[in-house]
């Protein structure tokens, strides 16, 4: 998008806008300066990658009231510059007496409280740190000014909620460059204060928070070997051969590399290779290489053969039943990253720079695809759960049929309702589950909040495990409860993709409805989003007796007379209440 002009990006935001059938992002722009220019930027960037934003500002320098007015937004972003707090604050600071500058200090500590408060309930605020770069640059002596944005941002990264994050907005003018983020011409004419150029790169530097929010980031990340992992070719130059230490000239690269990807591994990241090799020979390297950091317990999943890098990618993807949007493939080779381009769009295809000095940053700079809001307990545990998850695949075929299977697995499903302890794990499957996912919906830590503090409200969460190990948290239904009219409605119904194929959706129904059925209600709706993602679920409420009250190209709605619900009987799993 940095290459784009500003008139492409309107012409193309245009095209996207028309042709989205998203369900609309609402993200609000609340600012003390004039930042209208974000918007189709905004806009442009986020509805590439499927999300469609619609972006709307409020008033001029009214950002307390307009907290407080847009607080539904499904994303607040603010602009609070210091120097239009007070009227000329970046050169009067200097003059000002103690007394004063603790008034001012106050002041506005009072003003973030009070936006903090309008917007506990917001499903994600996003705010720029204070700065001072706008207008002192990279001054050797620390002025008042600077001690001020220090203080209060300070004062912010102890006051902010879990719905809030904070942006080093400095970082984004370091990288622009303080003379091209701003225009000082345009901020004294009209309170216009950055640049088409700071905007780009502002998008981008928030979007790792935006595409997580929205379940887009990726989940594993499969590399190449030869000069990819390595600086050679292994079933050329030979085990002794190849680099990849830190004390080599061109093997520090590569180590740097694998270093960064064992750092991915432990924030929840799967790590596979897919390479045209043998597979001893790769298998040697993994296990008896001194500077080989990527050993075989870091390694989920291994392609090494001579078939096509398209469809081991694609058996990646089936064998560990996520989709191939949350792949991303590193190569070395041009032909090959193109093929996948080409034959896989889905999956996000890294090259090794051909300045082999580069490959570190480029590596670093992509680090934001695989951004998490937070890491949970699965997240650690990832590993291992999609390792038992292939020795299950491993003996499927041992059994005549999938019933006996399944029956051999000794499934147990531990249901949880409103358990605020594992709030995060929550927002984290809302935002990351697409195949088995009726209605798609994204939600923030602070939305599970309030349904949780939501008369009427339950939220269901299940964990699954078998003698194969425990898959965790893996489910979440959210129900409402309309007491005056006997009737529930099914806001969220949705469950990991690694638990797929277990039936254990039929035993979750089966709980819910007896749920709703002891709370005296008689109808239960329920809704079927339809997406690219989802299409395997689209039968699901139909399977379960529910009868379809309206259809059009985007969703199917579905109720069910609870009394008239038929139990799937799912005997070989062992529902456990875990109130």
């Amino acid at each position: 998008m940095n290459e784009l002009k500003y008139l492409d990006i309107l012409q193309q935001n245009k095209e996207l806008g028309v042709s989205s059938k998203s369900s609309p992002y609402s993200v609000t722009v609340l600012s003390n300066i004039i930042v209208h220019q974000i918007k189709e930027i905004l806009e442009f960037s986020l509805r590439g990658e499927g999300i469609n934003a619609n972006v709307e500002f409020g008033d001029y320098d009214n950002i307390i009231q307009d907290s407080e007015k847009y607080q539904d937004s499904d994303l607040i972003i603010i602009f609070w510059e210091l120097c239009n707090i007070v009227d000329g604050l970046q050169f009067k600071v200097d003059i000002l007496n103690e007394s004063q500058f603790d008034e001012i200090f106050e002041k506005i500590k009072f003003e973030i409280d009070f936006v903090l408060k309008n917007t506990h309930k917001t499903s994600f605020v996003l705010i720029n740190k204070f700065t001072s770069l706008t207008f002192f640059g990279f001054n050797a002596k620390k002025g008042r000014f600077d001690k001020l944005a220090d203080r209060l941002n300070n004062y912010l990264e102890k006051k902010i909620l879990t719905n809030t994050a904070l942006v080093e907005i400095n970082k984004v003018i370091a990288s622009v460059g303080i003379s091209n983020s701003l225009s000082l011409r345009q901020y004294y004419s009209s309170k216009s204060l950055y640049t088409i150029e700071f905007f780009k790169f502002y998008v981008e530097f928030i979007k790792p928070f935006i595409m997580a929010i929205n379940g887009k980031s990726k989940k594993i990340i499969v590399f190449d070997c030869d000069n990819t992992l390595w600086k050679g070719v292994l079933g050329e130059d030979g085990f002794s051969k190849i680099e990849m230490s830190s004390r080599e000239k061109n093997g520090s690269i590569f180590a740097e590399v694998q270093t960064m990807a064992l750092a991915l591994n432990k924030q929840g990241i799967l790590i596979g290779l897919c390479s045209k090799n043998n597979l001893d020979d790769i298998n040697e390297v993994i296990i008896s290489h001194p500077d080989m950091q990527l050993k075989k317990d870091v390694i989920t999943i291994k392609k090494i053969n001579w078939k096509d890098k398209v469809s081991n990618l694609q058996e990646i993807a089936n064998e560990l039943n996520v989709g191939l949007d949350r792949l991303v493939f590193v190569d070395d080779s041009s032909f090959e990253v193109n093929l996948i381009r080409e034959k896989l769009p889905e999956v996000t295809v890294l090259q090794v720079p051909k300045n082999i000095y580069e490959y570190p940053q480029m590596f670093r700079k992509n680090l934001n695809l695989f951004y998490n809001l937070s890491t949970t307990l699965e997240d650690n545990r990832r590993n291992k759960m999609y390792e038992n998850q292939l020795k299950r695949e491993s003996t499927k075929p041992s059994f005549v049929g999938i019933e006996d299977y399944l029956t051999s697995l000794e499934l147990k499903m531990t249901i949880s309702e409103n358990d605020k302890s594992i709030i995060p794990r929550m927002s984290q499957l809302s935002q990351k589950t697409n195949q088995f996912n009726l209605t798609t919906k994204r939600y923030t830590e602070n939305d599970i909040k309030n349904f949780i503090d939501c008369q009427g409200v339950y939220v269901y969460t299940f964990s699954v495990s078998d003698k194969f190990g425990d898959s965790g948290i893996t489910g979440l239904g959210i129900i409402s409860i309309f007491d005056d009219i006997c009737t529930a409605k099914i806001d969220t119904f949705l469950m990991s993709c690694r638990i797929i194929g277990r039936n254990i959706e039929y035993a979750f129904m089966d709980y819910i409805v007896k749920e709703i059925k002891n709370k005296k209600i008689k109808n239960l709706s329920a809704k079927y989003i339809k997406t690219r993602k989802n299409k395997q679920v689209e039968g699901f409420y139909d399977v379960c007796s529910f009868d379809v009250t309206s259809e059009d190209e985007l969703s199917i709605s579905y109720v069910l007379k609870v009394n008239e619900y038929k139990s799937k009987k799912i005997n070989y799993i062992e529902v456990i209440s875990g109130k």
